[in-house]
């Protein structure tokens, strides 16, 4: 497990080896056709800064490479905000007074038809906040069922569960999950999940390897940039997850984020770090260079002019029209959202301006049929 091999890397020296990085370490990540976590780490450090321009030029190089000129679209439908941790940086704080909700097969049915008349959406993340007896696997099971007659493509973001349930909901549907470690700084990881079972480092750490072994066809990840001081130390931790996870479970895709906090309902949270526009494209780029297959996603908590100049550059997915709070397509259009949103332009204005700088939205790469080869599937 992760957890265990997480224990050898200490943070304390992989941030002292970040900030010792040198303009010569860097030119030499950058002479190189495959980097490992050494170069990485160059690419990421302040040493870097001088060199994002080349650093572009490559990014947009090995996306091109790998993924052409497409933008794979998708939009979350949050289910549920109903949650039993305490995390201190949520909007769906379990002491947060707000409104709880979880839809009904009827409600999340009405969502997805909504969705449905914004653009052609064919992938969708299911979002949950983590309350396993009100909205575990068997109620993301009846969403997913519903869900496969109206997207091609289904993946979740919700708590960690056992490996015997990432493969029941892959028997019903879903192809891919995306879980976020928040922090790799198991020290502090208490900090900012003091209750609930968000608050067993371990559990979430190795949910990963849960989904290896359930066969998971994509698997994404990320790290809460502003819960960590050393947000650089926070990324290569991920990086170093990466590696092993491909290294373990090579027949699944990955994807990374790195989601910048933004604004929630819970406001009393002050992120400890702020990573500026251009630390964001740097690690995007230090990302693209060190794996070139990876698929890099960035959703509506970055501004348009952020999404836009980064399509070109290393991004190859992205959500559209996305509503952060239960119901918000179409059931509860008010209600509280988990986070405040940033480009708030609608699907069509998107897939427009994607047109406009070169870049192919691409509303469906998936099909149902590709479950015909699923090993994971129940035969009729």
């Amino acid at each position: 497990m992760f957890s265990d091999e997480l224990k050898k890397i200490s943070w304390q020296e992989t941030t002292e080896r970040i900030a010792s990085m040198t303009a010569n370490d860097v030119r030499r990540a950058l002479s190189k056709s495959h980097c490992d976590i050494n170069d990485f780490m160059a690419m990421l450090s302040p040493a870097a800064e001088p060199y994002l321009e080349e650093m572009a030029r490559l990014s947009r190089k090995y996306t091109e490479e790998r993924f052409g000129k497409t933008m794979s679209m998708f939009i979350p439908l949050y289910i549920t905000n109903s949650c039993s941790n305490s995390c201190v940086y949520c909007g769906f704080h379990v002491q947060n007074p707000m409104a709880r909700t979880i839809l009904t097969p009827e409600q999340i049915e009405d969502e997805y038809k909504a969705i449905k008349q914004l653009a052609p959406f064919e992938n969708i993340l299911l979002v949950t906040g983590e309350n396993p007896a009100k909205a575990g696997t068997p109620y993301l099971a009846k969403a997913i069922d519903i869900a496969k007659k109206y997207f091609s493509n289904i993946k979740i973001e919700v708590m960690p569960l056992s490996t015997e349930d990432y493969r029941t909901l892959a028997q019903h549907g879903m192809n891919g999950v995306i879980c976020f470690q928040e922090t790799y700084n198991r020290e502090h990881y208490n900090i900012y999940h003091p209750r609930g079972m968000k608050s067993k480092f371990e559990w979430r750490c190795d949910g990963f390897d849960r989904m290896g072994m359930a066969g998971v066809h994509s698997i994404g990840m990320g790290v809460l940039i502003g819960l960590e001081k050393d947000w650089r130390t926070d990324v290569t931790m991920m990086t170093y997850h990466l590696r092993y996870l491909q290294k373990h479970y090579w027949r699944t895709k990955y994807s990374v984020n790195f989601p910048r906090m933004r604004p929630a309902q819970n406001e009393g949270f002050h992120p400890n770090c702020y990573m500026s526009d251009r630390e964001l494209a740097q690690a995007t780029f230090a990302m693209r260079i060190f794996d070139h297959d990876v698929d890099i996603s960035y959703s509506t908590r970055e501004p348009a002019f952020i999404r836009d100049n980064m399509a070109t550059l290393g991004v190859t997915t992205m959500s559209a029209e996305s509503k952060v709070n239960p119901g918000g397509y179409h059931t509860y259009p008010q209600a509280l959202e988990q986070f405040s949103v940033s480009d708030e332009r609608t699907a069509k204005e998107i897939d427009r301006r994607l047109r406009e700088i070169g870049r192919e939205p691409v509303w469906k790469d998936w099909d149902a049929s590709f479950d015909l080869f699923n090993p994971l599937k129940k035969k009729a």
